[in-house]
């Protein structure tokens, strides 16, 4: 198993009053924090229009985790493909893996929030359609010579020469639960993202179909299965749990208004419930004995994403809980 965290989202909380200066630092703080406790893999994930300031660039914010590191493996998690302009999508990804001597994997999803797709002037019921053709965009835009594709929705001359070429083929990873989402991963990507409310049984049945449908489409090549969930390493269970809940509770908060595009003062109790239980929490040896988990479920080769970056945690908080997953819950995985 891979384990990497994140997800960087620069947001402030209300009783939060650093500059948003000092929030960003806080990201290439923590980033080289996780390149030194030797995890594999640093990640952001991108909003827009938030009125706590969640991190809507998602390529400037990457190019600069590149600078600040060598190894670990970076990439949105996930970027809102519909909302793109590809050019400018497939110019800023090969930058950014350039920059990185060849470590991005670029996340996408179709999104959700109406809010954003208004703003953008993007019709949200073409939202699949459209990174279906973003997905094969990136890929010709990308490759030797001129673009020769044809995009639905973008009016690009195929004539075209994206430069820069990145160095190599950067692998795209899909997001989504539902099987649609997870099929579409299996047929255009490298790799498939499991959000964090399914189960491991659920993420389970999601692999097998995506094992299930490139072996009778006959796809070749490495896939990738990523897996996120919300924890923390502490002293103790209660410990570990009273550090992140708030941090994590006000992002689920958030989610929900985004996901919705309506207003939600607070959590009720009963969610409250459910969020705890989905999260990965506790000592390095319980935390570890829950991602194990995953491994017997889905084997060794999967990428675990612990999200270990919730809003106002505290630096050194999240620095020590990300040398902690490092050092004591790593090399037992």
């Amino acid at each position: 198993m891979q384990l990497g965290t994140g997800l960087f989202t620069a947001q402030q909380r209300p009783d939060d009053d650093r500059a948003a200066t000092d929030l960003y630092d806080e990201i290439l703080d923590v980033t080289r924090e996780i390149e030194a406790a030797g995890l594999d893999s640093a990640w952001v994930s991108e909003h827009h229009f938030a009125e706590d300031g969640y991190l809507s660039a998602t390529m400037p914010t990457l190019s600069a985790m590149a600078a600040e590191t060598g190894d670990i493996e970076l990439g949105p998690c996930i970027a809102l493909g519909p909302l793109y302009d590809p050019v400018r999508l497939a110019e800023d990804a090969a930058t950014v893996d350039l920059i990185a001597d060849g470590r991005l994997t670029l996340g996408l999803s179709i999104g959700s929030n109406p809010r954003e797709f208004d703003v953008f002037g993007v019709p949200r019921e073409e939202r699949a359609d459209r990174l279906a053709d973003l997905v094969p965009f990136l890929r010709a835009g990308w490759s030797d010579g001129p673009l020769d594709y044809e995009s639905t929705f973008h009016d690009v001359s195929p004539e075209v020469s994206i430069t820069p070429k990145p160095a190599r083929e950067i692998p795209l990873m899909l997001g989504g639960a539902a099987k649609p989402a997870v099929r579409r991963a299996a047929r255009q990507a490298e790799a498939w993202c499991a959000p964090s409310a399914l189960s491991v049984g659920a993420v389970k049945k999601r692999v097998e179909d995506i094992r299930t449908v490139r072996d009778e489409e006959g796809i070749d090549g490495d896939f990738q299965t990523y897996v996120i969930q919300h924890g923390w390493v502490g002293d103790s269970r209660e410990d570990a749990w009273e550090t992140m809940k708030d941090g994590y509770f006000y992002i689920q908060r958030r989610y929900e208004e985004i996901f919705s595009g309506e207003a939600v003062d607070e959590l009720d109790a009963e969610r409250k419930e459910e969020l705890k239980e989905q999260a990965i929490f506790g000592t390095p040896e319980q935390v570890t004995d829950e991602l194990e988990t995953y491994s017997e479920a889905l084997g060794d080769d999967i990428h675990f994403i612990f999200r270990t970056y919730h809003p106002g945690v505290g630096t050194d908080e999240m620095v020590d809980c990300i040398h902690r997953l490092g050092d004591e819950v790593a090399p037992e995985l």
